[in-house]
């Protein structure tokens, strides 16, 4: 297995599209479509390989906090993961974390970010959860909860 960082072109835009028409047929996130080009463009994008075929991706992009919160101060430079995805068949062989470490260590080689950021709409939020917190380090900062009425 390979994990780079690659610049999009029109293969990889077409096989980010695919996988996240994949990822939509299952069923597993709240809400989660398939992404289009603006979903895509404008972040920076790593991928894991396996005999030249993509069986994993993560995008994100660098943002600024706009007001102070309780954790950093307006200004600061974070980097926010928009997604992480891992065929099924490639799951559970530690991918998806490498992936992750990858996308860290090249962001705090360049000192562009005090922080990573992401948000999860996972139906599995108990293995996200542990996934993201147990095994990455990641801090649980907040969760926003819902309750359908209708």
């Amino acid at each position: 297995m390979q994990i780079r960082e690659v610049t999009l072109t029109d293969a990889i835009l077409q096989t980010l599209i695919d996988l996240s028409a994949d990822w939509e047929a299952e069923n597993s996130c709240h809400g989660y479509r398939k992404n289009e080009l603006a979903d895509i463009e404008g972040n920076r994008i790593f991928l894991a390989e396996e005999e030249s075929e993509i069986i994993g991706y993560l995008f994100g992009h660098l943002e600024k906090s706009e007001k102070r919160t309780s954790f950093m101060e307006a200004g600061t430079p974070y980097f926010e993961i928009e997604e992480l995805y891992v065929r099924p068949a490639f799951r559970s062989r530690g991918i998806g974390q490498n992936l992750f470490r990858f996308a860290e260590d090249q962001i705090m080689k360049e000192s562009e970010a005090d922080f990573l950021m992401l948000s999860t709409a996972t139906k599995n939020w108990k293995a996200i959860l542990h996934f993201y917190l147990d095994e990455l380090d990641m801090d649980f900062w907040n969760a926003r909860l819902f309750k359908r009425l209708k």
